[in-house]
């Protein structure tokens, strides 16, 4: 059970890293306004981001509960 569960935390953790970098950035300063005035223009995929917002929600949900969930069947 203790190797299942460090299988399913690797796998956690390794999808969690994925879905962080999958994001696309939040632009700040003035190459932010001057991007996002184009961006508003042209449009921009929100779907995808929003998706990807509460996927990486579920998986450091998942990724603390695991992480607590080892360090008590370790001590």
């Amino acid at each position: 059970m203790h190797i299942t569960l460090i299988v399913i935390y690797v796998i956690v953790c390794l999808s969690l890293i994925a879905t962080v970098l999958l994001q696309s950035g939040k632009s700040a300063g003035l190459s932010g306004s001057i991007a996002g005035g184009g961006q508003a223009l042209f449009g921009k995929k929100k779907g995808l981001d929003a998706l990807l917002g509460k996927i990486s929600t579920v998986l450091a949900i998942t990724f603390m509960i695991l992480a607590t969930i080892l360090t008590i069947l370790a001590s």
